[in-house]
């Protein structure tokens, strides 16, 4: 497990990280969320011990820096450019290999791996954005670390890369490792996430799983719909039960209940049903809920002006 415990940063008079704590279990892909400007990058650095604030971070009950072999116990991936840019793909690889106690054996695997074999010889420099992430994932897995923390690794990468990482980091986390990620793409977060750390302003808003996430929020609900004769009655049998529901065009969604508890409603006060399924918020819709007094840099929507007359 990793815990993070009170971390800080403080940059003059603002609090980029205030007072964080949360933890990442194995097993698990942990989403790390917030706005631009939230903190999650500056509490990656603090994590790792590559800035200077207050709190700590235990991997396994202590300090990344005193393991052994760090690279073995977390790979990281913070900068997607972060190599030499006249090194070879695979020397870049080598290097690191060399300085983490890894076999030079384990370079061209993570090269076929991540798909990167073709182009081992050639320099980085001029990599694009997404081969470069590619590269940086390769570096990060190269000590077959337990923990992975990944920084927005999708950036730069096309739909198939996207598709690949999601799958590579369900995969790692399936074997027994953690791997805490980064990403404004919530729809993917949606996709491979287990559980997620959410903060704003530097504070954490919310720690749990996605499952709870979005089930108790008050975009999710039943669904009801049923006859446009029936309909009067139907708000009457949701209001007598003193049940919380919205209504728009697609019908009654209803907050709180299951639907059987809304067919049992339904049977009792024979009313016809043509749809009664579950309505699940997405995560999109939750995190914008949760975060919308914690935005740093909200923009403003312009009026349009009348034409001239």
């Amino acid at each position: 497990m990793i815990t993070a415990q009170n971390l800080s940063k403080r940059y003059k008079k603002k609090w980029a990280v205030d007072a964080l704590s949360f933890s990442i279990d194995t097993g698990k892909v942990t989403g790390f969320l917030g706005p631009n400007g939230a903190g999650k990058s500056t509490t990656m650095r603090l994590m790792l011990g590559l800035d200077n604030g207050g709190g700590q971070t235990l991997f396994d009950g202590k300090p990344l820096c005193a393991h052994s072999y760090p690279a073995k116990t977390a790979g990281i991936l913070l900068e997607a450019k972060a190599f030499h840019p006249t090194r070879t793909a695979r020397n870049h690889l080598k290097v690191l290999a060399d300085a983490g106690g890894i076999s030079a054996g384990r370079v061209d695997e993570v090269l076929d791996m991540v798909g990167l074999r073709e182009v081992a010889k050639k320099g980085p420099g001029k990599f694009s954005l997404g081969m470069s992430q590619r590269l940086g994932v390769a570096a990060a897995i190269l000590g077959q670390p337990k923990y992975l923390i990944l920084d927005e690794p999708a950036n730069g990468l096309d739909p198939e890369g996207i598709a690949w990482l999601r799958q590579f980091i369900k995969d790692y986390a399936d074997a027994g490792n953690a791997v805490f990620v980064s990403s404004h793409l919530l729809s993917e977060m949606a996709q491979m996430a287990d559980d997620v750390v959410v903060i704003g302003r530097g504070k954490l808003i919310t720690q749990t799983s996605v499952q709870a996430l979005v089930t108790g929020s008050g975009h999710s609900g039943v669904l009801v719909r049923t006859t446009g004769q029936t309909q009067a009655k139907l708000k009457e049998v949701l209001e007598s039960s003193r049940l919380q529901f919205t209504c728009d065009a697609k019908g009654f969604k209803v907050q709180g209940k299951t639907t059987d508890d809304i067919g049992k409603l339904l049977y009792r006060a024979k009313l016809p049903v043509l749809e009664l399924s579950r309505q699940e918020a997405s995560l999109e819709e939750v995190f914008l809920e949760l975060t919308a007094s914690s935005e740093e840099f909200a923009a403003k929507s312009v009026a349009k002006k009348g034409g001239r007359q």
